[in-house]
């Protein structure tokens, strides 16, 4: 009997599709994030979603490796003239935006300065610098105003991303919405599903450095996926059920509660890649009361019991968290103990509140933001609102999605017309490790949401910055520390390390946060 050959075809067709599914798979990198993207700007926000967007999307003139030391990333070189006033940044042949147009040094140059306009470390530099310009094509150079040999590591700060300079001349403090870079990966606007999806594809056109092995953000940033798609989702149990089925190769942050399920699937990993660890804050807006108020925070300040927080977050493993833990992640260089006997845990409510009310608080209401979908910061929420009710704070506690925070924390509006007072947040990365990088300690026109008035605290940073020795710095990042424990620009709830889950088949995943230019399958 003979078969009709469009029979043939079609029955040739579903014989092919499962493999055509397969190989599919097999180049796609299926990821859940801890949270949805909620904006494109690694600039603008300091949302950690957004600068695992920015190491996908963008490069960088250095890059940091594992042991946080800085390398060239875009550059073939530099050079350093004029007595360490004079920095010349040269950039390799060959690189191309995802548009096709080639990186030159003035779209770096036009990029350096918006990053330094918004962050902590580039406001540092940017008051140290007379200039930052393109000497030709492909040579930036940076006249400072005195020697700064913390140039590099500046500008190895993940959120210090090249952008072309039509996009780097957006006001800084306006969030950009074209999402071309230079990074190895591309964003897929058209196939972003808002609250669920992002997905990124290989830029056919990245220029790989020819030297070096791949560390983290610096050396060979080598892609081995077509396709990577982040699918966000805010259910712990379905995002872990969903994991086990082979649905997902890899899930950033599995709540805690469920590491011990996750341990036990003889398929998956599950380890701390991030050695900075997540230091817990009550962040205050210090430009309404009663928070203007540092007595009131001092006061909030004395009621923290790191570990009742810590226990809200990583109770169920016990060993992921520290307390007594003030600016820096213990074991760092800057990392010490000074100061924080002023994490007294008081729990004589009835004098705090005469206390409170001696202070000058007034009774008005506390707009408390509770991120709810990222489960750490929902844990730490609870506890806070709980806290501030026991010292008699009025407190309107909002429970909302983390995008929504990011975006209504930015608002300088009074809090009774759409503003806060309040809200709870993990300081991660970097800001644990080097002094200039902690967005909580700085004040005047970089500073964080919440905006404190800390003087001292400046000064304080800006003398770490000068400093000549190691051991110099180690002596400042105490005194800054014991300074932070008086001026209270937010208080520190304890630390906790961050178990990531994925398939065995996962290879090559760098120490740190989450960068997927060097994962591949086994």
């Amino acid at each position: 009997m003979r078969m009709k050959r469009r029979t043939l075809l079609g029955t040739a067709a579903v014989l092919a599709a499962p493999g055509i599914v397969q190989a599919e798979q097999a180049r796609t990198l299926r990821f859940i994030p801890h949270a949805d993207l909620a904006s494109i700007d690694p600039v603008w926000t300091t949302a950690d979603i957004a600068r695992n967007h920015g190491n996908m999307v963008y490069d960088q003139l250095f890059g940091l490796d594992t042991g946080f030391q800085s390398h060239p990333q875009m550059l073939a070189g530099f050079s350093v003239e004029d007595e360490g006033r004079s920095w010349v940044l040269t950039l390799r042949d060959g690189l191309m935006f995802h548009d096709k147009t080639p990186v030159l040094a003035r779209d770096c140059a036009a990029s350096v300065q918006r990053w330094a306009k918004r962050d902590a470390y580039g406001s540092a530099l940017l008051a140290r610098t007379d200039e930052i310009a393109a000497q030709s094509d492909s040579v930036i150079r940076i006249r400072l105003k005195r020697p700064f040999a913390l140039l590099p590591e500046a500008l190895a700060q993940p959120n210090c991303v090249m952008m072309p300079e039509r996009v780097a001349k957006t006001d800084p403090n306006t969030q950009i919405t074209d999402p071309t870079g230079s990074g190895p990966f591309r964003f897929v606007a058209d196939e972003r599903l808002i609250g669920s999806r992002s997905v990124y594809a290989r830029f056919e056109g990245y220029l790989p450095r020819p030297d070096g092995q791949p560390s983290f953000l610096a050396g060979p940033r080598v892609v081995h996926f077509d396709r990577a798609v982040w699918t966000y989702q805010p259910d712990p149990a379905t995002a872990a059920a969903a994991l086990r089925q082979g649905e997902f190769d890899w899930w950033e942050n599995p709540s805690i509660d469920l590491v011990a399920l996750l341990r036990g699937d003889r398929d998956l990993v599950v380890d701390v890649k991030n050695r900075m660890g997540s230091i817990g804050c009550i962040r205050f807006n210090h430009l309404f009361p009663p928070f203007n108020n540092a007595a009131i925070r001092r006061l909030v300040m004395a009621c923290v019991n790191q570990e009742v927080f810590m226990q809200a977050v990583s109770g169920a493993e016990p060993e992921l968290y520290r307390t007594k833990v003030g600016l820096f992640t213990p074991g760092m260089p800057m990392a010490s103990e000074a100061g924080t006997e002023a994490l007294t845990a008081r729990t004589d409510f009835d004098n705090v509140k005469k206390e409170l009310d001696a202070a000058g608080y007034n009774g008005e209401k506390i707009v408390l933001l509770g991120p709810n979908t990222v489960f750490s910061t929902y844990a730490e929420s609870q506890v806070a609102d709980d806290l501030l009710r026991r010292m008699g704070f009025n407190v309107d506690y909002q429970s909302l999605e983390w995008g929504t925070v990011v975006q209504r924390r930015a608002s300088k509006e009074p809090p009774e017309k759409g503003g806060w007072h309040i809200f709870t947040t993990n300081l991660t990365s970097l800001a644990n490790v080097f002094v200039p990088s902690n967005i909580g300690i700085t004040g005047g026109s970089a500073a964080w949401f919440g905006w404190p008035d800390v003087p001292k605290l400046d000064a304080l940073r800006s003398a770490w910055l000068d400093a000549a020795t190691p051991e110099e710095q180690k002596k400042l990042a105490a005194d800054i520390q014991v300074r932070f424990f008086r001026d209270v620009t937010h208080v520190p709830l304890g630390q906790f390390f961050q178990p990531t889950a994925f398939h065995k088949g996962l290879v090559d995943i760098q120490p740190g946060w989450p960068v997927q230019h060097s994962v591949r399958r086994a």
